[in-house]
Formats: C-alpha cells, structure tokens, sequence
C-alpha cells in the first residue's frame, strides 16, 4: 500500500493517491490531470475510483476530466446530485482497491452530502481517515457555506458538524492518521495549522473542536464566530464541480493563444477583457499596461483571483513573465477562471519595445515612508487582515483589508494623498492596481509593507502576537 500526499501550496490544497496491488484511488484532484495520469503510467497501476469527499467550493476539481480519461467511476457520499454520471454512494459502503478497502463515513455538516474516507488496510485495521473539509488540522470546516443548498443556517449546519464529528470521527482509535483537504491559508476554515498531516489523538488533544467536554452549544457558537464572509466565487465553483465544465486541455489551449502587442490591444478593446498582469509587484511598479491588474503568480495567485475578480465568466487576458503562461493559465483553471483569451507574445517587453502606452505606480521604500510620514497629519492605509493589524501597525493608520477593496474604495477622497502597505508589498500592489484601475493617483505604496516600516523608525503599536488575539 502507498499513500501519497499531493498539496498545492497556492490553495492549500491536498489531493490524494493511493495505491494497492495494481490498483489506485485519486482523492480530490486538482483540474489538471496530467500529473495523476503520470503517477499511475509510472506505478504500472489501474485507477479504480476517484472520491470527492464533497462539492468543493474553493477550486474546481479533475474529477470530469479523470474519469473521462481513465473510465474510473466517480464516487461521493450520500446526498450527492451531480448532474453527470457518479456514485452517490451509502453511509458505510465499502470500496475494494488491491488489498484494502475505502469505506464511507458521512459526515455532514461542512456541507450535507460531506463525507470522509476511511482506508482500511490489508489487515482489516482501521489506517487512515481522508476528511475532506470535515475536519482540519486545528480546525473543521466552515457550516455556513451550504446554507442555501441545504436550505439550513449556519448554526444548524455546525449542529449537524458537532454529531458527525462525535459520532464518525472522535469514535476512531487514537493512532488512526487524518489527512485533510486543506491546511493554513485556506478560506475553508479559519485557525487550520500550518501541519498537513495528523492523528485522531492527536487532534483530540490540541483541536478546539474536538474538546471532549465540549457542549453542543460551545461548538456551534466557536466555530460560527469570526467567520469571514466566503470569497464570491466560491458558489460558482460548487457549480461548476456539481454540473461539470470546459476540459482542462481546451483551456489551456485558449490561454496559450500568443498575441502580438497590436492584437493584444484589439482583443482588450473589442472583448472588455480584464488584463491581469501575473509578474512580481517590484517588476508592475516600474510599468504596466493601463488598467491592467496585478496579481503576482508567486504569492496566493489563485484565491486572490477568485477573491477579487469574483466572476469565473470575466474574459481575462494575460500578461506574465515569459515561460510562465502554462503555470498562469493551469493556476486560473483550479478556479475555474475559463474564458481566457490568450496572453501578451514576449510578456511586458514586448508591449514596451512596441512604443505602446504604460503606466507606473508610485513606489517608495519603507526609509522614505518613515521619513516622510506625520502622525496625525498623514493618512496611511493598512491593507492587511484585521488579525495582522491587530497585532502590530503604523500609529493612526486605517485597517482597510484588501479582500474588502470594493467596500472601502467608495470612501477615497480622489484629491487626498495617502499611503498603501500590506505585509510585504505583494497585496498593496494588487491594492494599488486596482485603484490605479478606477483612476486614483493619489496615493504612494510602500516597498517592502509592514515588514519593512517594522525595521524603521516610523511610529508603530506595540507588539501583540496574533495567536492571543485569534482565541
């Protein structure tokens, strides 16, 4: 038997591969399938299934694709409706690959037709749960995702978590290991550890969730607090993971369309495409194409897209470092962000040499910021999350979190200059772009964020480590 861990930083994601005797079981795959199509060519093995452990809400899954090119059915637990073939399988069915078994504990909650895997192995000895979204690594998983579909409240949902949790999981022997779905950095939950691999005991022990004198009134009201709204294109995911979609390969092919600067500039004009510039924030600082938006491949790519694009049928045009137009296009693919309409030939250069229109945004370092900056006078905006604000930031400066930019920009006085810092200048510049976008110049961002005004003299709050304020 082999279990391997597939996790996808930019998501926070983990898929699973299983194999046993010449068969392989696939959980929650990511939408490109070739790098599951390699790993069975090269263990000379047969898929059998693929499970999803529920309708995933933060990418969208290989799962169509999969089994379209293996034949290998899909499998979800009850209350699953898709609207392509699968298994909605019973609540303790088991599924033989090689010489163990897979076998279905429900467990909703997360959302109703949530289930997690139970690997058996060739022993009959209970091994391995795979919990989806049921259960974290610190954590579980949000109940207030489902509220539509379940045509339930979030409280109730965490009630429905709180059962499945003590009667499916908490059961488990202590040395039984939990592989999740996600793990920090993830939307799904909200305190999930940087660990992305455990145990029952384990999580008995250190999960808040799985306290053993816990109420079912304390669990529904912890884990229903401090929940922040989902990002907007989640629904749209479930969707697309219910109803189906494009195949990754045509996509991928409508993304890898090169365009020369000329046509590059016809296709934004005639499409209304939004332009989304993937290179580092130091490199857009320096010259970008007007209104493009810069959200850089290197950091959370993926859900900062989904977070502040929002709708999976915007036309999107590309402009990314040469090389990198596969990984830009696979990474919009995982959610679901299709309708692609090709990427800039050569990348910026060539939108430069070509004499084409730029702009820049006005960048200074953090010793500048320190220097310039007057307390009480100078307006300085903090476009970290709340928790990193909390912790520590810049005397008087306003908490604005970027994933709320379209709530808080209607408030800009467009004649008063401020100043823009993240953490580390990656999220300030997506900020900075976008304002940029909706015609504010009045406004200098600072290279390097909070890290770097930490090292200097600019006035701060006193520090406050963020774990305190998160319990």
């Amino acid at each position: 038997m082999q279990i391997e861990q597939i996790y996808t930083g930019c998501l926070a994601q983990g898929a699973y591969y299983i194999t046993s005797n010449g068969e392989a079981a696939i959980i929650d795959p990511l939408r490109e399938t070739q790098p599951y199509l390699d790993r069975l060519e090269r263990d000379g093995v047969q898929l059998k299934y693929i499970f999803e452990t529920h309708f995933h809400a933060d990418f969208v899954s290989g799962h169509i694709d999969l089994s379209r090119q293996t034949g290998a059915p899909i499998v979800y637990g009850p209350n699953a409706t898709c609207e392509f073939e699968c298994i909605s399988a019973n609540d303790g069915q088991e599924f033989s690959i090689g010489n163990i078994k897979i076998k279905v504990l429900h467990t909703p909650g997360h959302t109703m037709e949530s289930t997690t895997f139970l690997l058996i192995n060739e022993n009959g000895k209970n091994h391995a749960i795979f919990s989806g979204d049921t259960l974290f690594i610190g954590d579980v998983g949000r109940p207030d995702l489902a509220q539509k579909a379940a045509h339930m409240t979030q409280e109730q949902l965490a009630t429905t978590l709180f059962h499945s949790l003590r009667t499916k999981i908490m059961t488990l022997a202590d040395d039984v290991i939990v592989y999740p779905a996600h793990g920090a950095g993830s939307a799904c939950g909200k305190n999930m550890s940087k660990e992305t691999v455990s145990t029952i005991g384990d999580q008995k022990a250190t999960n808040y969730a799985l306290r053993a004198n816990m109420t079912e009134a304390e669990f529904v009201h912890e884990v229903t607090e401090g929940l922040l709204p989902p990002p907007a294109y989640f629904g749209m995911n479930v969707a697309m993971n219910k109803k189906g979609y494009e195949s990754f390969e045509n996509v991928l092919n409508l993304g890898m369309r090169a365009l020369s600067p000329s046509e590059f500039e016809v296709a934004a004009e005639e499409t209304g495409a939004l332009l989304l510039d993937t290179r580092k924030n130091g490199e857009f600082a320096k010259g970008f194409i007007p209104q493009s938006i810069n959200i850089g491949i290197d950091g959370d790519f993926a859900p900062w897209v989904g977070t502040l694009i929002a709708n999976v049928q915007q036309p999107i045009l590309i402009v990314c470092e040469p090389g990198q137009e596969e990984e830009t296009v696979t990474r919009l693919s995982r959610v679901g962000f299709d309708n692609l309409m090709g990427h800039l030939a050569g990348g910026f250069d060539t939108w430069a040499k070509a004499g084409k229109e730029m702009d820049t945004v006005h960048r200074i370092t953090a010793e500048q910021f320190a220097k310039e900056v007057k307390i009480g006078q100078s307006k300085v905006i903090d476009i970290r999350k709340e928790s990193e604000y909390s912790a520590e930031h810049v005397e008087e400066s306003y908490s604005k979190p970027l994933a709320a930019i379209n709530e808080w920009i209607k408030d800009i006085n467009p004649k008063a200059h401020f100043y823009l810092h993240c953490a580390g200048g990656y999220r300030s510049m997506i900020a900075a772009s976008i304002l940029e976008a909706r015609g504010f110049r009045n406004f200098t961002e600072i290279e390097g964020g909070f890290n770097a005004i930490a090292k200097t003299t600019a006035p701060k709050t006193d520090f406050v480590c963020q774990s305190k304020i998160l319990k």
